[in-house]
């Protein structure tokens, strides 16, 4: 009668190196997967098929955390797109004749807004070599020192570019707060609206200036 002896431990350590390419595997974004040669009730069968449940259930794990990260950046990406057209409306240029831009500002202007609109101007006093920009500040209805401050630093760095700085749209309340903090507006050429500032480049136009 011949003995029976149960190899199932050997088998097993025989077949460590399978497993452990599996784990090493996940490790580097691979999902492999073992297959067992013996009966389905067989230990290592069954041991097999305990690790690719494990392994099929951490790869759809991993296909989830893939897709919430691809759907994430498409917001952020939604968001950050958002953001810009956000700013350029609230800071918009338009040329409004050959070489005249106008920025019409509307709102508070703290010092974010401030910085972002000065930028936006001198880029498109830049790129299309204005001569003159008009700021018109009619969607302003009170103003205190901090903003008076914004305008003038806009209109010195509009000047270093070698292009003149209009300030139209003073209402009669920013005109005397404008007095009473004894802000200097000199070098800064200011017209009662926007259409009289155009009126005023129309008539230099014909006659012949700049």
């Amino acid at each position: 009668m011949t003995e029976y002896v149960d190899n199932t431990a050997e088998i097993i350590v025989n077949r460590m190196d399978d497993m452990l390419a599996v784990f090493t595997g996940i490790g580097s974004g691979e999902y492999l997967r073992l297959h067992s040669e013996l009966p389905d009730d067989h230990a290592l069968t069954l041991l097999y098929e305990g690790i690719n449940t494990m392994v099929s259930s951490l790869e759809e794990a991993q296909l989830q955390r893939l897709q919430y990260q691809k759907e994430l950046e498409e917001k952020l990406a939604t968001i950050d797109a958002q953001r810009v057209a956000i700013r350029e409306l609230s800071t918009p240029i338009i040329e409004v004749w050959d070489g005249i831009l106008c920025l019409p500002v509307v709102g508070v202007l703290d010092s974010t807004r401030s910085a972002e609109m000065t930028e936006s101007l001198l880029s498109n006093i830049v790129q299309k070599k204005a001569s003159s920009a008009i700021i018109d500040i009619t969607g302003i209805q009170v103003m205190d020192t901090a903003t008076a401050d914004n305008f003038m630093r806009l209109a010195r760095a509009v000047s270093l570019l070698g292009a003149r700085c209009v300030l139209t749209g003073i209402n009669p309340a920013i005109a005397q707060t404008i007095v009473h903090m004894g802000v200097d507006l000199g070098g800064v050429v200011t017209h009662r609206s926007l259409r009289s500032a155009l009126q005023h480049f129309i008539t230099q136009r014909r006659a012949g200036g700049r």
